[in-house]
C-alpha cells in the first residue's frame, strides 16, 4: 500500500509513462520519415508498448541494435534513410482498429523483405536447360547464353547509386555496356526495370542482371563412374574441371555435367579438389549420408592418396613436411609457407624418377588449400607443371625453403602479371573485370618479371592463344537490323550485340595445357575404399616434351 492510502497514484504514473512513450515514438517518426512512421505506428498499436524507455526519453532504439543517445538527428540531405524490413519491424494487430500504412507525395520506393533462401540449393532441369554442350579439338565447350545474376544489395552499397556500385565493384564491364543494358531492360530493382543508373539502393532491394556468359572450354575427357549405390556417387575427375559452379564456370562443372549427362542430382558434394586437380571425387545422395561422412572427416578416420609428378630427383627415403601454410589471397587462390599458418602434415615417398622429374606418392594428414602444392614448393621439387607454384613470379628459387623476396603484393601482382600476359588468367579462377588497381597496379613488376619477360610471354601468347576483335560491323548490323539476327534461336542464344566477349576470337588451349600432373589416387574411410587408374604421366614409360 502506498502512503496515504493513495491506491489510484501507480495506475496515475503508469499512464503519464505510456503517454511519454507515444509522444517519443512520434518524434522519432517525424524526423525519420513515413517509413519511422511505419514503425512507430506499428508500435503504438502493438499491446503493452514492451519497448524500454532510455534514460534520456528516446523510445526503443535502432531496429539494428543500435541505441539512439540524446534526440534524433535528421537526415543528411541527399542520404535516405535504411528502411526497416518486415521481419525486424513490429507487426501491428488486425482488426477494425488497425492503423493503415501512409506513403508520402513522393511515393517512396517500397523494399520488399528479403525472400527466404531453402537450404541445400540444388539444380534443376530449367538450369541444365539454358545452353548445350558441344566437342571440339579434344575441348568440351558450352555454348554462349543468357544468365539471369540474382543478388541482394550488400550494406556497404546501400546509399549508393547504382552507377556507382557498377563503376567500383562490377569493373568486367565499361560503364557504356550499363547503360546499353538499361535501355534494353536488362536490369531489374525489386522485379522493376532500372530507367537510370542514378537511382539510389536500399537495404533488401533485389538486383538482377541479364548477362550473355561465355564459359572457358574443358578438357573433352568424360566424367567417369567408379561406384554408385545408394548413399554415394563417385567419380574420376578430368582436369581442368571445377567441382561446382564458379567464377565464370557452370555447365562445365561436374555437378552440371552429372545432372545433365547422368541425371544425376541434389547431389553433395564431400571433398574438393582443385580445378586442375583429377581423380576420385565422392558426392553424397542424401544431405544424412554427408553428415555421417563429414563426421568422419572431423574425426579424422578418412586416408587420402594422391600421385604426381614433380621436378628433380626426389628422395628415395620417406619424406614428411609439416610447414605451416597461410593464405595470401582467397581472391586469387595462393598460399606459401608462413608460420603464422595453419598446422599440416604431408607424407611423400618417390615412386619412380626418370632422369628429368619423379613420381611421388602423397599423403595429406591434414586439408588445408593446396597444402601438397605448397609443401613440394617448400621442398624445392615443385609439381612439374604448376601454374602458380612452379612460376617465375615466386623468383629464382620459385619459393624454394619458403624463401620468397617479395612482398605478397609484389607476388600477386607477379603472378596476375604472367598470367594475364598468357591470357591463362583462368588458371587464377579470374577475369578481367575481377583485377583491382592494387593487382595490375601502376608499378612496373619486380625484377625476378622484368619487362623483357613479360614480353616474351605477351609474344609467346599473341601466337598461341591470341584473340583477335571480330569485325565490328558484324555486331553493329546485328544492332540495327536484329530480325537478321533472330532467323534462329541458336544466333539469338550465341551472340549478343551489347557482349564485348562476343567481340573477340580467341584461340583454343591445347588439351595437354589444361592438365596438371596431380592426381587424386586413392578415398578411404570406415567400410569403403574407392581407387582411380593411375593417369597417363604417372607411368613409368611416360616421356616428356
Amino acid at each position: 500500500m502506498w502512503p496515504g492510502g493513495c491506491r489510484w497514484l501507480p495506475v496515475l504514473l503508469q499512464g503519464y509513462l505510456n503517454l511519454g512513450r507515444l509522444t517519443s515514438a512520434r518524434t522519432w517518426g517525424s524526423c525519420w520519415g513515413p517509413m519511422a512512421e511505419t514503425f512507430s505506428t506499428g508500435a503504438e498499436a502493438a499491446s503493452g508498448l514492451r519497448a524500454p524507455v532510455q534514460q534520456n526519453g528516446d523510445a526503443g532504439g535502432d531496429t539494428r541494435g543500435e541505441r539512439t543517445s540524446g534526440s534524433p538527428k535528421p537526415v543528411d540531405a541527399g542520404v535516405e534513410p535504411t528502411p526497416v524490413s518486415e521481419e525486424q519491424a513490429p507487426v501491428a494487430p488486425s482488426g477494425p482498429g488497425k492503423r493503415k500504412k501512409r506513403r508520402d507525395a513522393t511515393r517512396e520506393r517500397v523494399v520488399p523483405p528479403p525472400k527466404k533462401r531453402r537450404s541445400g540449393v540444388s539444380f534443376s532441369d530449367e538450369h541444365f536447360a539454358e545452353t548445350s554442350y558441344y566437342f571440339e579439338g579434344g575441348l568440351r565447350k558450352v555454348r554462349p547464353y543468357y544468365f539471369d545474376f540474382r543478388t541482394y544489395c550488400k550494406g556497404r552499397w546501400v546509399g549508393h547509386s547504382l552507377l556507382h556500385v557498377f563503376s567500383t565493384e562490377f569493373r568486367a564491364q565499361p560503364l557504356a555496356y550499363y547503360e546499353a543494358a538499361v535501355r534494353e531492360g536488362r536490369l531489374h530493382l525489386n522485379e522493376e526495370r532500372v530507367q537510370d543508373l542514378s537511382i539510389v539502393l536500399k537495404d533488401n532491394d533485389f538486383l538482377r542482371n541479364r548477362v550473355h556468359r561465355h564459359e572457358p572450354p574443358v578438357t573433352a575427357e568424360p566424367v567417369r563412374l567408379l561406384a554408385e549405390n545408394e548413399d554415394v556417387v563417385v567419380v574420376d575427375k578430368p582436369s581442368s574441371i571445377p567441382v561446382h559452379p564458379c567464377g565464370r564456370f557452370r555447365h562445365n562443372t561436374v555437378i552440371f555435367i552429372l545432372g545433365k549427362e547422368h541425371q544425376l542430382k541434389e547431389l553433395h558434394p564431400l571433398h574438393r579438389l582443385d580445378r586442375l586437380t583429377s581423380g576420385v571425387l565422392m558426392f553424397a545422395k542424401t544431405a544424412a549420408v554427408s553428415e555421417r561422412i563429414h563426421e568422419q572427416v572431423r574425426d579424422r578416420q578418412l586416408e587420402k592418396e594422391y600421385v604426381c609428378r614433380v621436378e628433380g630427383e626426389f628422395p628415395a627415403e620417406e619424406v614428411t613436411c609439416k610447414e605451416p601454410i597461410l593464405v595470401v589471397s582467397y581472391k586469387v587462390g595462393v598460399c606459401r609457407v608462413d608460420a603464422r599458418g595453419k598446422p599440416c602434415e604431408t607424407v611423400f615417398q618417390r615412386l619412380s624418377y626418370n632422369g628429368h622429374s619423379s613420381v611421388v606418392r602423397c599423403r595429406p594428414l591434414t586439408g588445408r588449400t593446396h597444402q601438397i602444392r605448397v609443401h613440394l614448393q617448400f621442398l624445392g621439387h615443385p609439381i612439374l607443371n604448376d601454374p602458380i607454384y612452379n612460376s617465375v613470379a615466386w623468383g629464382p628459387s620459385r619459393g624454394r625453403g619458403g624463401y620468397i623476396p617479395k612482398t605478397d603484393e609484389e607476388l600477386l601482382r607477379d603472378l596476375v602479371a604472367e598470367h594475364q600476359a598468357k591470357q591463362s588468367l583462368d588458371v587464377l579462377d579470374l577475369c578481367e573485370g575481377d583485377l583491382s588497381p592494387g593487382l595490375i597496379g601502376s608499378t612496373a613488376p619486380s625484377s625476378e618479371l622484368g619487362k623483357d619477360h613479360l614480353g616474351e610471354l605477351a609474344a609467346s601468347a599473341q601466337k598461341m592463344d591470341g584473340a583477335v576483335e571480330a569485325a565490328p560491323q558484324v555486331l553493329d548490323t546485328m544492332a540495327l537490323a536484329p530480325e537478321k539476327a533472330a532467323e534462329t534461336d541458336v544466333v539469338n542464344q550465341e551472340i549478343d550485340p551489347l557482349c564485348e566477349e562476343c567481340r573477340l576470337v580467341r584461340q583454343d588451349p591445347l588439351p595437354q595445357d589444361l592438365v596438371m600432373f596431380l592426381h587424386a589416387l586413392r578415398y578411404k574411410g570406415p567400410g569403403f575404399e574407392y581407387l582411380s587408374p593411375m593417369p597417363a604421366w604417372a607411368q613409368d614409360d611416360w616421356q616428356e616434351d
